[in-house]
């Protein structure tokens, strides 16, 4: 089951002990495990397992299944890792790929083409929002847009000043652990809102330059 982007901002922030790693590291691309069994991997007690599968569980990196009992004995509960665990352990690796793939299209056919995959990547990022914004001006959608955000778990707040500028707040970035230098998802980002809104987009702040979070902005005279 693929992750959300909220389920991604959350694991981001999610600190898990190292003996809990441990125990993630154990059940990853193995069958589901008993307490006996990663007591017999880990080396260590009963007690211990069952507080770090506990915290586990709860956090959404572990999930049990039953097995029945054989004759009369009792149901054994069996451990397993969930996607949430692998992006735990292994997220950082996007941070390595999304760059290569931008030097890969840039090599194969330089900046030209580049913007072009750019420009696609937008538009249809845009066309995935599009058919929920029904805002007939250039505020309205841009509001719409900050809900439709909200909604799949993204921190993000809407604010006006009185020069008629309305400001999004993007206090979290579910595209964080892809950025690289270029700031091509940035780039697509930006695009996505301007295509979305139908209007000049604005950036005035980016967390990559040192800001709390990434602000956007349009100019609206209410007409």
């Amino acid at each position: 089951m693929p992750i959300s982007n909220h389920d991604a901002e959350r694991i981001s922030e999610v600190a898990v002990t190292e003996a809990g790693m441990r125990i993630m590291r154990l059940l990853v691309g193995k069958r589901p495990q008993s307490v006996a069994e990663l007591m017999k991997a880990t080396g260590v007690t009963r007690t211990a397992v069952t507080e770090q599968l506990t915290e586990l569980l709860a956090a959404g990196f572990v999930d049990r299944t039953t097995e029945p009992p054989a004759g009369r004995g009792r149901p054994r509960h069996l451990y397993f890792a969930t996607n949430s665990s692998l992006l735990s352990l292994f997220g950082s690796n996007q941070g390595q790929l999304v760059p290569a793939i931008w030097t890969a299209i840039a090599e194969i056919g330089g900046e030209p083409l580049k913007r072009k995959v750019l420009k696609r990547v937008s538009r249809i990022m845009a066309n995935h929002y599009r058919p929920r914004i029904t805002g007939k001006t250039p505020r309205e959608r841009f509001v719409q847009m900050a809900e439709l955000l909200r909604e799949e778990g993204n921190l993000v707040e809407i604010e006006e000043d009185g020069a008629g500028q309305v400001v999004m707040r993007r206090r979290s970035c579910p595209f964080f652990s892809m950025f690289e230098e270029t700031r091509c998802v940035c780039a697509v980002d930006h695009e996505m809102l301007r295509l979305i809104v139908r209007a000049s987009v604005r950036r005035l702040a980016c967390r990559h330059d040192g800001a709390p979070c990434c602000c956007f902005a349009i100019k609206w005279n209410g007409k």
